[in-house]
C-alpha cells in the first residue's frame, strides 16, 4: 500500500492557477520566532531546574539526613536553617537570571518581530488611493506598546 506525505491543513486538494503565492504572513511562520521560543523555551527549562532542583534538594535533606540538616553552624544558626533561607537567595537569582534575559535576548528579537509585523499590516491595509481625511494627523492604534 502506498504511502502518502501529510497534507498541510491551508493547501488545496487540488492546484488553483490564480492563487499567487505571498510569503507566510503569520508571525509564527516567521524563523526569528522560532528563535524566540526557542530562548525562552531553553532558559525557562534552566530555570525550573534551577529552583525546583533546589527546593528538592532542601526537602530530601531535610527527609533523609536530619543529622546533618540539624548541625549547628554558630549559636542556633544550623545548617538545615541555613539552607533554607538559601531557598530565598535561589529564588532571587532565578528572578535576576529571568529578566536579565529576558531584557537582552528575547525583548529586542520580539520588538523586531513586532515591528516587522505592524509594517505588514501597513503594507496590507494601505488603500491605494489617500482617504477622505488625509489632512489629519495619523492616531495610533491599540498596537502601538510602550517600550520600558
Amino acid at each position: 500500500m502506498p504511502e502518502f506525505p501529510p497534507r498541510r491543513d491551508d493547501t488545496p486538494t487540488f492546484p488553483l492557477p490564480h492563487i499567487e503565492h505571498a510569503p507566510p504572513s503569520r508571525i509564527s511562520d516567521h524563523p526569528e520566532f522560532h528563535s524566540l521560543r526557542r530562548a525562552q523555551r531553553r532558559f525557562g527549562i534552566r530555570a525550573t531546574i534551577l529552583s525546583v532542583g533546589g527546593f528538592l534538594l532542601y526537602v530530601l535533606l531535610s527527609s533523609f539526613v536530619p543529622a546533618v540538616m540539624n548541625q549547628p553552624l554558630f549559636g542556633h544558626l544550623t545548617i538545615g536553617l541555613t539552607l533554607g533561607l538559601g531557598q530565598f537567595v535561589i529564588m532571587g537569582v532565578t528572578a535576576w537570571c529571568y529578566v536579565r534575559h529576558m531584557r537582552t535576548r528575547v525583548d529586542p528579537l520580539a520588538r523586531g518581530l513586532r515591528s516587522r509585523q505592524y509594517e505588514n499590516e501597513n503594507r496590507r491595509t494601505r488603500p491605494s488611493a489617500p482617504p477622505q481625511g488625509a489632512g489629519q494627523p495619523a492616531q495610533h492604534g491599540a498596537k502601538g506598546f510602550r517600550t520600558w
